[in-house]
Order: structure tokens, then C-alpha cells, then sequence
């Protein structure tokens, strides 16, 4: 008997030759498989669609979060915060309250994927992320009710959306510097939060509710979800000649074109 007859405890004429030996480890690297690596190996899509968290498009008409109140004041402040001009419509115009709307009346509004637990620095950098224990949503209604009562007790008995543009800018630089004292919660916080939010409603998918008509994305001449840049790769000093196309792609919209 071999050494590796000897060792493997079987007889010599029934010893392990190299293809048994390449077929049994191949057997049981694929019995280990996972069932996405076995339909990857098979030709198989290794997930389902949807299995991710598939964007959810904003729901029409109305408000889900915000009062009547808090949307007259909140398109107010976007519509100064982005002012109609000749390359684009205001931030309210774009849809962009929408889109605070009902970002706050989701996931993000309770604050799910963000840390909320203390303790929270007074001075912390701003890698370190929001140090506040309100979610976004809690900070959307006491920063727009003490911003009503600062405009009440300062600007002659007026809410912010009854006060002209140029009161309007006023009253946002002066949160925008810290002169405002708001009782309750704070005025550059406040202003700091709903500035962010405009951009991002000005700039995202319409699929959420701003950028209405694609009008961000135009603006600067983004192309959107497009799934192939294959044709214009060697242009890349030209100017993108297609209108944009967002998720769910855009009025008179086919592939291609």
C-alpha cells in the first residue's frame, strides 16, 4: 500500500486519482454555494427586481406633512431662497415645498436612517452629521412656529409669507447671520436646514416632487438617468445635445432619443 492509500485509509486499487479528486472539490464548492451564486453560475439573474428599496414617487395634490400655514411660509422662504429669473422659475414654482413636503412625511422626516441617540455636541464638526435630538420633521414644526411668532413680534402683527420680497430677504438674512432670536429653536438652524432641503428639492429626481419640468437639471445641463452615453463618449468638449429624462423618463420620451 502508498503512503496515500496508507493515509487516506483506502485500498490501492481504490486510491484518489486527480480527476476524482478536481470533480469531488468542485462538488463541494458548489454544494457550499449560496442560492444567488448558484442562478449567477447558472445564467440567472442573482435578484429579484424590487428587492432594494426602490424609489417611491411623491404622492399628487395636497400636503402630507405640512399645515396650511407651514406651506405658505415654506414656499415663501424657497421662492426667495431661489428667485425666479431669466434662466429658471423660483424654487416654489420648481416644485421644491413639495418635495420638503414629503420628504418630511417619510423616512426622513422620522429621522429612520440617521443616529439619534445622545449625547449631542454643542460644537461638533459637520462630518459628525446633525446634533440635535429632533428629527427633521420636529425641526420643521418648532423652527416654522418660532419663525411665525419672531415675524408676529417683529414685522407688525405679519406671518413671514404676508411680508413683502424684499421684508423677506430681510428676515432670512437676518437667520441666516444669527440676528434673529427664535424662541424655541434656533433661527440658523432653521434657515441652514430648509436651504439644504431646497437644493436638493431644486436638483433631485422629479420622481420625489421638485425640479418640476426638469428645470434644476436644465439649468445646468445634467442629462438625468440616461442609460447609455456610448455615442457621445469622444464629445466630451461638446454640449449634451438631448433634454434630460428622470426616472420615470419625461413627456414624449423613447429610448434613445
Amino acid at each position: 500500500m502508498s503512503a496515500g492509500a496508507a493515509m487516506t485509509g483506502l485500498p490501492i486499487n481504490h486510491s484518489i486519482n486527480r480527476r476524482t479528486l478536481l470533480a469531488s472539490t468542485a462538488a463541494a464548492v458548489l454544494v457550499g454555494l449560496t442560492p444567488a451564486h448558484a442562478r449567477f453560475l447558472s445564467g440567472e439573474v442573482p435578484w429579484a427586481p424590487g428587492a432594494a428599496t426602490p424609489p417611491e414617487p411623491a404622492t399628487p395634490g395636497g400636503w402630507l406633512f405640512f399645515t396650511p400655514d407651514e406651506a405658505r411660509a415654506v414656499e415663501a422662504i424657497v421662492e426667495r431662497l431661489i428667485p425666479a429669473d431669466e434662466l429658471s422659475p423660483s424654487g416654489k414654482d420648481a416644485g421644491c415645498a413639495v418635495f420638503i413636503d414629503r420628504q418630511l412625511a417619510g423616512p426622513y422626516g422620522a429621522a429612520e436612517r440617521l443616529y439619534m441617540k445622545p449625547p449631542f455636541a454643542t460644537n461638533a464638526a459637520p462630518e459628525f452629521g446633525p446634533q440635535s435630538p429632533l428629527s427633521p420633521a420636529q425641526q420643521y414644526r418648532a423652527g416654522l412656529k418660532a419663525l411665525d411668532a419672531w415675524c408676529k413680534a417683529n414685522r407688525g402683527g405679519k406671518s413671514f409669507a404676508d411680508l413683502s420680497p424684499t421684508e423677506r430677504d430681510t428676515v432670512l438674512t437676518a437667520m441666516e447671520k444669527g440676528e434673529a432670536k427664535f424662541e424655541g429653536f434656533g433661527a440658523r438652524p432653521l434657515f441652514n436646514l430648509v436651504l439644504q432641503n431646497t437644493m436638493e428639492g431644486f436638483f433631485a429626481d422629479p420622481l420625489y416632487g421638485g425640479n418640476r419640468d426638469m428645470v434644476g437639471w436644465k439649468l445646468i445641463g445634467f442629462p438625468g438617468a440616461r442609460y447609455d452615453y456610448r455615442d457621445f463618449i469622444d464629445h466630451v468638449t461638446d454640449p449634451y445635445p438631448l433634454p434630460p429624462v428622470g426616472l420615470q423618463g419625461r413627456a414624449g420620451w423613447t429610448p434613445g432619443r
